[in-house]
């Protein structure tokens, strides 16, 4: 009984945040790509851990066009995921966000960004640890700069304690294999368990509320 209970709570959830699953795989409703407008558009790049839980956090939110998984900060050309991963190419797991900034600014971006991570654990993020995973914030200008050093600045005053995201000049992004691309859609019940056992909500939920 609780087993049924606990599914029939869970798929009210889901129909309470507007998501659809079926066969396994969970269907997020975004902003559709108007192509007439396409040159307005502009991208973002954080790193958060994770980047299976980074593109959930941002595709829910009006004016998040598309998120892509991939690699940015290192060395090594052309990373796979086992590089990144297992060698010391210097890359860590990172989005990139498509963005119309007509419905959202990059200030609401970068404050979803840091909603979404645990700004104060220098070894990754929750339970993914080691380099790959560390939470990065990438500026392309002194404006974006000046921006991320503000808010840092904010989060530290507010909890009394130093913030180890990094700040880091943006140089190229590569785009990861085609499997991790949506993939808390493709393999949401997958996805599902992987989240609960990080504790990434309750360790969210214990930082900022």
């Amino acid at each position: 009984m609780k087993y049924i209970l606990f599914k029939a709570s869970l798929l009210s959830i889901l129909i309470i945040l507007s998501f659809s699953v079926s066969a396994g795989e969970l269907k997020v409703k975004s902003d559709s790509l108007d192509l007439n407008n396409s040159a307005n558009l502009k991208k973002v790049y954080f790193a958060g851990g994770c980047f299976w839980c980074m593109e959930e956090s941002f595709d829910k939110f009006k004016g998040v066009i598309k998120s892509t998984s991939g690699y940015s900060g290192g060395h090594l050309k052309n990373p796979t995921y086992r590089d990144v991963i297992y060698k010391d190419t210097g890359h860590v797991e990172t989005i990139e966000i498509t963005y119309d900034p007509k419905k959202i600014t990059y200030k609401e971006l970068l404050d979803i960004f840091w909603k979404n991570i645990d700004p104060f654990d220098a070894y990754g993020q929750f339970c993914d640890k080691g380099k790959s995973y560390r939470s990065v914030i990438f500026f392309e200008n002194q404006k974006q700069k000046k921006m991320i050093k503000k808010s840092l600045e904010q989060i530290e005053k507010k909890f009394g304690t130093k913030v180890v995201t990094l700040i880091w000049k943006f140089d190229k992004f590569y785009e990861a294999e085609n499997y991790h691309q949506d993939y808390y859609q493709k393999n949401f019940l997958r996805y599902l368990t992987y989240k609960k056992a990080c504790q990434r909500e309750e360790v969210l939920n214990k930082i900022w509320n």
